[in-house]
């Protein structure tokens, strides 16, 4: 059972989301009292966040859920400059234009998790840019820069491991952690924001600004992280063999997004379920105890709940209706990705890699060499077979018992 007695905390502890808390006991008081404001930051570095982002999305809904207000900030200004967390390089320079379009794209999903509104809980979405982008570099330096000590912020993991790897860290990247904690420092005068929220790897960022907003303002703000989210087999969420799985529709297509969740390794179900749907956790307990291929069934759910949350509930029937077609009847569902073969035909290694099923022509040869690669659901051993198709003609294109495409004739 729960030590936690505010609504908030106790389902954020049943579901699995909490790591680190910076003053566990204040936060639960604090909750138990008022409606708390709580943010989480996002970065518009691409026009869709991935599967890796969901699960800090997911936190600010279930925020909204125990009666708090979830405020997501959007780093326009932030991205300018890059997040140097856990990279071994510097992030390529966005312009203006490409930013905004990010954030409009972005948008999209976080208004199917969360209700937007005027209340006292509804969603507001902000952009950082709009405090960050006033700041006087004076200014900024006698104001927050006196907070910092270049000492600790050569101690931290971002600065850190890079140095160690001699791997160049700008100047620019350098102040990262300084705009973010002035972030929360702005979020508390002009919202009320009393929490920030994030990934393990954000700890030293999100103490940094509860400590610059007690500094400055005498507030106190606090600050939460969840685990470092991998599967079981060690790897990170959000990414395959063919690339980052996409929230958004027009990057990665609602089949691709479902069948990433219906292949969830066994071990992974129950804690998956927990995180990104809102079943009831009794629910979740009898679908996780599920044994041998019924566990396929939970794995399904999963996909579907998850589905109908980031994409809608039309995507979600229609994926599974394709995956349906797709398996049991040996059919060509609606949904999967389909790849024109001009009239001059593709050889097999290409058109795996076209279609996604593998991230180079070497790793084509290899996976049809091993006979995992099949047409119409025949093995096909032979990279350099020539696929000719004619015009509106329609073959199966199989990686493994999971993965499937069309190859359509043009």
């Amino acid at each position: 059972m729960s030590e936690f007695k505010s609504s908030l905390l106790r389902l954020l502890d049943e579901r699995g989301y909490i790591h680190q808390l910076t003053d566990a006991e204040g936060l639960d008081a604090l909750a138990q009292r008022q409606v708390v404001p709580g943010y989480i930051g996002f970065d518009a570095t691409a026009p869709s966040l991935h599967v890796g982002s969901l699960v800090q999305i997911m936190m600010l809904r279930r925020l909204q859920q125990t009666g708090h207000k979830p405020v997501v900030v959007m780093g326009g200004g932030t991205t300018r400059i890059g997040d140097p967390t856990g990279r071994d390089e510097s992030r390529k320079m966005l312009s203006d234009e490409t930013i905004e379009a990010n954030i409009a794209s972005i948008r999209a999903v976080f208004a199917r998790l969360l209700d937007f509104g005027e209340g006292p809980t509804g969603a507001i979405m902000v952009n950082n840019q709009d405090w960050l982008g006033k700041l006087g570099y004076i200014e900024l330096l006698q104001e927050v820069g006196t907070h910092f000590t270049i000492n600790r912020m050569l101690t931290f993991d971002s600065v850190r491991l890079r140095l160690e790897r001699e791997q160049p860290m700008t100047f620019l990247e350098f102040n990262y952690m300084i705009l973010q904690g002035y972030d929360f420092r702005h979020l508390c005068r002009e919202n009320g924001v009393r929490l920030q929220m994030g990934g393990s790897d954000q700890w030293g960022n999100i103490v940094n600004g509860v400590e610059l907003t007690r500094r400055m303002d005498g507030m106190e703000v606090f600050g939460l992280t969840t685990p470092l989210l991998t599967k079981a087999d060690g790897s990170k969420m959000g990414k395959t063999a063919s690339g980052a799985v996409w929230l958004n529709e027009s990057q990665l297509p609602a089949y691709d997004f479902w069948q990433y969740w219906r292949n969830t390794d066994d071990r992974d179900v129950g804690r998956f379920l927990r995180l990104f749907t809102d079943l009831p956790l009794e629910e979740i307990a009898r679908l996780e105890a599920l044994e041998g291929a019924e566990i396929n069934q939970a794995k399904i759910v999963l996909a579907n709940e998850v589905t109908r949350l980031v994409r809608g509930e039309e995507a979600a029937r229609s994926a599974e209706a394709t995956a349906a077609q797709t398996f049991a009847g040996g059919g060509l569902g609606e949904d999967l990705p389909v790849l024109a073969v001009p009239a001059e035909g593709i050889r097999l290694g290409a058109a795996c890699t076209a279609v996604g099923f593998t991230a180079s022509n070497g790793e084509a040869k290899r996976k049809i060499a091993e006979g995992a690669v099949r047409i119409d659901d025949e093995p096909v051993t032979d990279p350099t077979a020539l696929i000719s198709l004619a015009a509106g003609e329609e073959r199966k294109l199989s990686l493994g018992r999971k993965r499937h495409a069309i190859l359509r004739g043009s």
